[in-house]
């Protein structure tokens, strides 16, 4: 399995811009991709080149982001030789070398606005001047641009070109966020963790419990997929036993009881920070609340779950770190349900 190209996903919202996107591959006009960090940009980007006429000509990407202002120019239209300090040679920039093919042009909306009044120009007559030329050379690209801004806003704010937000809105493709593709967190969990599995020489794929999995599915996802791909591929990598589902997730890699604390600086006062509380499982909203024995036996479930996860089922440890008596553990579970197969009390 190619690890950058997978498209994985079962959800409504998922689909509809997949398909939108393979619709409009074949055209010739530009598109934008709209989406959160860590949405898939990049892979609608390159199913539009693959699925159009272009796709044995060169798929040219740029990170707008990545460059200085000053540089940007030089990299989408070129330069001739002396053109500024350093242009020790003529170069040509990315808008030649995707001649025939596509351009990405991701984090469009950090281009300047010198660097979009070029663009424009390309865009409208297909034509681009090295920085340092008399002439134009003409080429043939099929732009796609990706953001995570919001254009028209910033269009109307005057931070962005309206004309080149008009010229480059023949489609526009917005990716869903992961909180809102229903059902995908379970396919894509599965996906990323089978292949870390395979990675790392598990001979069967044990899965996730179920406290695990319902912890996947609460989180908001900030990071989107990418992020779900991390978290997943942690968990699988420090979770040492194929036999048994993957009982703990880990969603911050920084937190950590001996984080370092802030320094203080000169003219502070120093005062000693008080040791940090492993944090229980996050209850249940209070207004929710309805019958209070249940309630309290499910946030004591939820806890014990993650504890025993956490330990990797080691029921003394477990025990010790809820400072509970290895007995009183034991009692616990029982009630529970926790006393099954998938505990070594060892």
């Amino acid at each position: 399995m190619d690890r950058g190209t997978q498209f994985v996903g079962q959800s409504g919202a998922f689909l509809d811009a997949v398909e939108r996107a393979s619709r409009a591959a074949p055209m010739r006009r530009p598109v934008l991709v709209i989406g959160e960090r860590g949405t898939g940009k990049e892979l609608i980007a390159e199913r539009l080149h693959r699925l159009s006429a272009r796709w044995g000509e060169p798929l040219i990407t740029l990170n707008c982001a990545a460059l200085p202002e000053t540089l940007i120019e030089a990299e989408l239209f070129g330069h001739e030789q002396g053109a500024f300090t350093g242009a020790t040679r003529a170069r040509a920039g990315r808008f030649e070398e995707a001649d025939k093919g596509t351009l990405f042009l991701d984090e469009l909306a950090t281009l300047s606005m010198a660097a979009q009044e070029r663009l424009l120009r390309a865009v409208e007559y297909g034509e681009v001047t090295r920085i340092g030329a008399s002439k134009p050379v003409r080429v043939d690209v099929r732009i796609v641009a990706a953001t995570n801004e919001d254009l028209p806003a910033l269009a109307e704010a005057g931070k962005f070109r309206a004309d080149l937000l008009d010229r480059l809105s023949f489609e526009v493709i917005t990716l869903p966020p992961l909180r809102v593709r229903d059902g995908d967190i379970p396919v894509l969990a599965d996906y990323f963790g089978r292949r870390m599995g395979t990675e790392l020489g598990w001979e069967r794929w044990p899965g996730f419990s179920d406290h695990a999995m319902a912890a996947l599915e609460e989180h908001q996802w900030p990071g989107n997929v990418r992020e779900l791909r991390n978290v997943i591929e942690r968990a699988v990598y420090r979770w040492d036993d194929w036999e048994r589902p993957i009982a703990h997730i880990v969603f911050d890699p920084f937190e950590s009881p001996w984080k370092p604390l802030p320094p203080v600086h000169p003219g502070e006062a120093q005062t000693d920070a008080p040791a940090r509380i492993p944090q229980a499982a996050p209850a249940a909203r209070l207004d929710t609340v309805a019958d209070l024995r249940a309630a309290v036996d499910a946030h004591e479930k939820a806890i014990l779950e993650q504890a025993l996860g956490r330990h990797r089922y080691n029921q003394r440890q477990t025990a010790k770190a809820l400072n509970l008596s290895y007995d009183q553990l034991r009692h616990a579970m029982k009630k529970h349900g926790l006393s099954d197969s998938r505990v070594d009390p060892a």
